[in-house]
């Protein structure tokens, strides 16, 4: 017989304007502003970008949740809207800091705060995230196109500083890839698990779909340590299937990961040895040498988030 589940209905909600919230939009860059940050391999990431996008490949751009939380959505923005940037990718936490800058201005809870008092996630307006998916899914659309598309049909007050809600407007992919049980708004009443696992495996077909123009193109993955390459690991192996059979390739492609990690003096396009435990850091064996093997070239890059997007916007948009 089933195994007894956890009632929801038992859980007291509160109004998030009771939540402290650790950021605001003092913390959104200004993609005209230039930044003292160097790095030369950024350099070259930015000559791989506009050589893509000369021969109309495929520029991806995977993010943890840390990226948007620097502020560095204006730059994204204005790198998509510029078609530098031809796709976003991100697991469930980037898109709901995403969500609640567009609508509070603010975003991040102190776990620590919360946790202790049984009230971390647990705020009545992000159930509207989950309206937005349960909406959106109802319709045939992926994840991100659901939460963009609630976000500007909702009029929310910043979302002028939401990737989802630009995304949406000029029609640019934005994957959410979620884990079930590891966002705060799966504690939510309202949430579908059916409506969400579907929503975000059409999303992960749009993916797959970017991944099979690839070829010439750039794969960027910025903080995602587990979601990122794992996805792309699996898009990667369907599109080459595809492409064997048609008589192409998909190999000759730059990728890399930008991260806190002190990498910079390893041959990243050598997976390291078992013996190491950086071997169970995804994005290394992953993204940087396993699946460039056949002819792609890879970069690892250290620095803090809104530095290299920083970096990267000056570097496509003023050279």
């Amino acid at each position: 017989m089933p195994f007894k589940q956890f009632d929801r209905t038992r859980i007291n909600y509160k109004p998030i304007g009771e939540r402290i919230h650790d950021l605001d939009l003092s913390v959104m860059l200004n993609p005209d502003e230039d930044t003292d940050y160097r790095h030369e391999k950024i350099d070259i990431l930015a000559d791989r970008v506009k050589k893509a996008k000369q021969a109309g490949a495929s520029v991806l751009m995977m993010m943890g949740g840390h990226v948007i939380r620097s502020g560095a959505a204006p730059c994204l923005i204005r790198l998509m809207r510029e078609g530098y940037i031809t796709h976003f990718a991100m697991n469930g936490a980037t898109a709901i800091h995403d969500f609640e800058f567009a609508h509070l201005g603010a975003t991040t809870e102190s776990v620590a705060k919360y946790i202790s008092e049984g009230q971390f996630g647990l705020w009545n307006e992000d159930a509207m995230y989950n309206e937005a998916i349960n909406e959106g899914n109802a319709l045939g659309l992926g994840f991100g196109e659901s939460l963009g598309k609630y976000i500007v049909e909702h009029d929310f007050p910043y979302q002028e500083y939401s990737l989802l809600a630009a995304c949406y407007k000029y029609q640019v992919p934005a994957t959410v890839h979620v884990g079930i049980g590891c966002d705060i708004v799966h504690e939510q009443v309202n949430f579908d698990g059916a409506a969400a696992g579907a929503a975000s495996y059409r999303d992960f077909l749009i993916y797959a779909n970017t991944i099979e123009n690839l070829e010439n193109g750039v794969f960027l993955n910025f903080g995602s340590a587990v979601i990122g390459p794992e996805v792309y690991l699996k898009a990667l192996s369907m599109a080459r299937n595809v492409a064997h059979q048609e008589g192409r390739k998909i190999t000759h492609f730059t990728t890399a990961v930008l991260d806190l990690l002190e990498l910079e003096d390893q041959n990243v396009q050598e997976t390291p040895p078992k013996s190491d435990p950086r071997y169970y850091f995804r994005p290394w064996k992953t993204i940087m040498a396993r699946t460039v093997a056949d002819g792609g070239e890879s970069y690892y890059i250290q620095g803090q988030h809104k530095d290299t997007v920083a970096l990267l916007t000056q570097r496509l948009l003023r050279g």
